[in-house]
């Protein structure tokens, strides 16, 4: 029952959305080359759907590449900052200072610093825009560790890496699952700044440039669509890794 519930709840959510998009879009009577509405996206799936196949195969493993690396930078990161007060006056206002910088602006210098190298800008933004989230909820929640639990397994003759164990890593997941699932859509954002800027780009960011140049709304609206989708697949991929590995912190809910 709780199963069905969490499944129909949100897809009764989304098909309510597009309920409301398509009522908005002919109560307004707006052509498709202005709004384009949910049913005009089903043709442009099916003329493009070997297109949308690829290219959503390539937007989704540089995605996926991107935000793997990001969890390894950025949980390293969060580590040394966790465990330093030194690391972590340091990087602080750097990294700050890094993510308040617009990151469409470093397409352009990326793009010239690897020229000809698409998968890898593409790989390289999503990781840039991803990491900062994962490496500020890892040093804050080590940072924030009880002393005094540690000060009693200290006193009992524990490792450093026992208590990294038995105490900070638990303590961290629950940060750390809530930091990757802002990631997740992070990352395809990076991802698909690469895809649409770049004149030689593939994925369905090259597919909504494509559409764009030829004035074909619905195939740009579909591309938007399949984008959410892979989103959310991504984000529910991540949830069921939570409950994996953190479902203990999850509290029930009356």
């Amino acid at each position: 029952m709780d199963l069905a519930r969490k499944i129909a709840v949100p897809v009764a959510a989304v098909l309510g959305f597009l309920g409301l998009w398509e009522f908005l879009v002919w109560v307004n009577g707006w052509p498709n080359y202005k709004m384009a509405s949910p049913s005009d996206l089903p043709p442009a799936y099916a003329r493009y759907w070997g297109l949308f196949l690829t290219m959503g195969w390539q937007t989704l493993w540089r995605t996926v590449l991107g935000l793997l690396l990001a969890v390894i930078f950025g949980t390293f990161l969060g580590m040394v900052m966790g465990f330093s007060r030194l690391a972590r006056d340091a990087l602080y206002p750097l990294l700050v200072g890094f993510n308040a910088v617009p990151k469409a602006t470093l397409v352009p210098v990326i793009a010239l610093l690897f020229i000809g190298q698409h998968d890898f800008n593409t790989v390289l933004m999503a990781f840039l825009i991803s990491f900062f989230p994962i490496a500020v909820s890892v040093g804050i929640g080590l940072s924030t560790l009880e002393p005094e639990y540690c000060d009693i397994l200290r006193s009992l003759g524990a490792s450093r890496f026992t208590i990294f164990q038995k105490i900070a890593l638990p303590k961290t997941l629950p940060e750390f699952f809530g930091a990757l699932k802002v990631s997740v859509t992070l990352a395809f954002i990076g991802t698909n700044l690469v895809e649409i800027v770049s004149p030689h780009g593939r994925g369905l960011g090259a597919l909504f440039k494509s559409g764009e140049t030829n004035g074909d709304y619905p195939l740009m609206f579909a591309v938007l669509i399949a984008l959410a989708f892979l989103g959310i697949l991504l984000y529910y991929a991540v949830v069921a890794l939570e409950r994996i590995f953190a479902g203990w912190a999850e509290r029930p809910q009356g």
